[in-house]
């Protein structure tokens, strides 16, 4: 797989689509860091590590509101074969703020608020509105 935080997006989007309550994907750091930023910001309700067959795997328990999926739309931004850097003032603001930007920055992933206040910038990962 070349791209994993492309594929977990993806999963994420089929399941919903598919009206799933929960989605189970490959574990990994940055996916756990992702999927914090994720429930902090009300758009999974929650997630949970879990070993099947010696894997290590995360479950997503995904959110809905009046019959619709919470996340409206999800999209990879940086991807293996055109990175994405973004410095601290051109950090895009997604909707308006009512969206949310995840930013890998040398402080660790968070939200675009979060590297603008911190002072820093880095690679943008997805866009979540």
């Amino acid at each position: 797989m070349t791209d994993p935080i492309a594929d977990m997006l993806t999963r994420i989007r089929n399941a919903q689509a598919a009206e799933k309550k929960e989605v189970k994907i490959p574990s990994s750091n940055l996916k756990k860091a992702i999927l914090k930023i994720l429930k902090d910001e009300g758009y999974i309700d929650s997630y949970q590590e879990i070993s099947s067959d010696g894997k290590l795997y995360v479950e997503i328990c995904l959110k809905y509101f009046n019959g619709g999926p919470v996340i409206s739309s999800l999209a990879k931004i940086s991807k293996p074969g055109l990175r994405r850097y973004s410095s601290r003032n051109n950090l895009p603001k997604v909707m308006y703020g009512l969206g949310v930007a995840i930013v890998s920055t040398s402080k660790g992933v968070m939200t675009e608020r979060s590297a603008r206040a911190a002072g820093v910038g880095g690679e943008l990962l997805c866009i979540v509105a």
